[in-house]
């Protein structure tokens, strides 16, 4: 095998130049606030999580809290957080989805500075509607918040805190 002198190839810069003059940035997004995945059993998940990636617990939902729908466990580590859920009823819509696709991301939260600005502006481009914008404890904080679907079956939650 031949050896090729790399010397003069130049690396792209993949900055935040904009291809258009006149693009706008209609959804600034200031990252990711969390990712909520279905599980078949999130108490063995969050251990998982904890004990092989260094995730610490941060929230629960469950039978003792008063929640009878599902269970949640939310870790976190550093800028990363995950809703691990599981419910509790073999006929809920959580379980229909794991059953159809199996242990995975239902939810990619983003945060953003106005979640109502953050709908309107999705849904006029196409999104649909899950959920109107509202003020939400959001299960372990409080923000507005607003639910839509950008393609797919996954659910994209914009939300202001």
């Amino acid at each position: 095998m031949a050896t090729v002198n790399l010397t003069g190839v130049k690396n792209y810069d993949y900055g935040i130049e904009k291809i258009f003059d006149q693009a706008q940035d209609f959804l600034p997004i200031n990252g990711t606030d969390y990712v909520e995945l279905y599980v078949g059993n999130a108490k063995q998940a969050a251990h998982f999580y904890k004990t092989a990636f260094g995730f610490q617990s941060l929230a629960y939902s469950g039978l003792e809290t008063g929640n009878r729908e599902f269970c949640s466990y939310v870790l976190s580590q550093d800028k990363i957080r995950l809703v691990l859920t599981t419910p509790y009823k073999a006929d809920s819509e959580i379980s229909e989805h794991i059953r159809k696709h199996g242990d995975g991301v239902k939810v990619i939260a983003l945060w953003v500075d106005d979640a109502t600005k953050a709908f309107e502006e999705t849904v006029a481009r196409g999104a649909t509607v899950v959920m109107s914008p509202k003020a939400d404890r959001c299960r372990w904080k409080r923000g507005e918040i607003s639910h839509q679907n950008l393609w797919g079956y996954r659910p994209y939650v914009c939300g202001a805190k």
